[in-house]
């Protein structure tokens, strides 16, 4: 290899980014000195990788070219990175975990506690967002997901099934009337989660007839829709054991079968040997399961 692989690591962070800015972001470094790296990189190989377009970056057609090498020495150095991580038997160090910000807010604290407890010496790191962490390249050690994984390197757990539930603050329930059925809430204000409109088709598919009017306010933050839901701006959807449990809204349509969603608790199958994050991926199978 006549390349520095922190080089080729900058130019595939910097590729796949799309910009010096985002790429620096993503490995916590300058942009000075990520673009220095690139530009060195391009000296060694003798080629020109990009090209400025606007504020951002377009690959040329040599950097084209190598990206998939580069992408697949990098997976190769993240399967290094994973298979050192798991013959590790230490059981101190750091954790990091993936979660909805709902999850990460109602259901991790308890759980964390618990295993700051028993464990003080493992650190913990939560990334809590709607999106998919990516557990092959280390995003993540574990994640609390609430579908089944499909990628062959990934070990999976299905903790429970759970309700979801239809909220709204009592007085906005009174506003609208006291709804009984489905067809009582077609002039009714809901919170929607998605743009792609999954709750508006999810609910029409069970006995609802809702349309765009229904969802004036849009969020993929879950936890902002849960507080626009208990300032009484419309109905939302939740974990049933997370909503029933805040004391500031009531089911609407309580006598309404919930929607059931899988909880699943997911790790690298090679972290999955280490002494540190098998302890922490039982321990939350345990309390997950009795949440």
């Amino acid at each position: 290899m006549k390349f520095d692989w922190n080089r080729a690591r900058a130019f595939l962070v910097t590729a796949e980014e799309g910009s010096l800015s985002a790429a620096a972001r993503a490995l916590g470094m300058a942009q000075p000195t990520l673009g220095r790296q690139v530009n060195a990189l391009e000296d060694e190989l003798g080629v020109v990788l990009f090209e400025r377009v606007g504020r951002g970056l377009t690959l040329t057609p040599s950097g084209l070219e190598l990206l998939d090498h580069v992408r697949a020495m990098g997976n190769a150095a993240n399967r290094v990175s994973l298979s050192a991580a798991g013959q590790s038997q230490s059981i101190e160090g750091t954790i990091c975990i993936s979660a909805s910000e709902i999850y990460a807010a109602f259901l991790l604290p308890p759980i964390i506690a618990k295993l700051r407890e028993l464990e003080p010496g493992i650190d913990v790191e939560i990334v809590a967002s709607h999106a998919t962490s990516d557990l092959r390249r280390r995003e993540a050690d574990i994640a609390i997901r609430n579908f089944r994984p499909t990628e062959p390197d990934l070990v999976a757990k299905k903790i429970r099934d759970v309700p979801a539930r239809l909220y709204a603050t009592p007085n906005y329930i009174e506003k609208i009337g006291n709804p009984r059925l489905p067809v009582d809430l077609d002039q009714a204000d809901f919170i929607s989660i998605d743009s792609a409109g999954a709750l508006r088709n999810g609910l029409n598919a069970i006995c609802f007839d809702l349309t765009r009017r229904n969802f004036p306010i849009m969020t993929e933050n879950y936890l902002v829709m849960w507080e626009l839901v208990k300032h009484g701006l419309g109905i939302g959807i939740l974990d049933g054991n997370i909503g029933d449990a805040e004391p500031l809204v009531a089911r609407v349509l309580p006598d309404l079968e919930p929607l059931m969603f899988p909880i699943w608790l997911v790790a690298h199958r090679e972290l999955n040997t280490s002494r540190r994050i098998r302890m922490v991926f039982d321990l939350l199978a345990t309390e997950l399961a009795n949440a």
